[in-house]
């Protein structure tokens, strides 16, 4: 079986090169909006299905496809991708001092069947600095992730204490259940 990776996330391709998968990439564009009315910690599954269903039709009998999201969950709110330097300020200062999780949803599709599930990982920050968040604003690239931070990254490497949970699944792609996942479709 071939693997397809469907996202353009960096971070989750450098994940499957570094565990030894060998995978394609293939991106169909999509709309990432969910209903308002499923609770908040289904979005990731919800929206890596519709990640999945853009590929109805394109999956061949020898090719599993791998879709996902992440989201982070602060007191029941879904923070998103910074929109630009304030927002990514303002996500920053609203997760330091507190915990948010973290969770991924992810779907594993082939022609004949459909595996999805979620991991959850909690997060602690320490209270951070206003200058602390600022220079991971301008220094890093914050615009491209949920919750405005990379937990391999300065702002994860100084600012978090503790977490409950895989780590991987912070940086997008929770890999020891991924694996086990893959093993069912006898993948790996």
């Amino acid at each position: 079986m071939k693997l397809i990776l469907a996202s353009q996330s960096p971070r989750r391709r450098d994940l499957l090169q570094q565990i030894g998968y060998s995978f394609e990439v293939r991106l169909k564009p999509i709309e990432e909006i969910y209903p308002p009315e499923i609770p908040v910690e289904d979005v990731p599954v919800y929206l890596a299905k519709l990640k999945a269903a853009a590929f109805k039709g394109d999956i061949a009998p020898d090719e599993v496809l791998i879709s996902s999201d992440t989201i982070v969950l602060l007191e029941g709110k879904v923070l998103g991708k910074p929109r630009d330097r304030a927002d990514a300020i303002q996500i920053l200062k609203a997760l330091s001092g507190k915990m948010h999780q973290v969770i991924s949803g992810v779907c594993l599709t082939s022609n004949h069947s459909q595996h999805c599930f979620s991991e959850v990982t909690n997060v602690h920050f320490r209270v951070l600095t206003e200058q602390e968040i600022t220079y991971y604003v301008d220094e890093y690239s914050p615009y491209d992730k949920a919750g405005a931070y990379a937990i391999q990254e300065y702002i994860g490497m100084i600012g978090i204490t503790r977490i409950e949970g895989c780590y991987y699944n912070v940086m997008g792609l929770p890999m020891s259940r991924l694996h086990r996942a893959l093993s069912e479709f006898n993948l790996c």
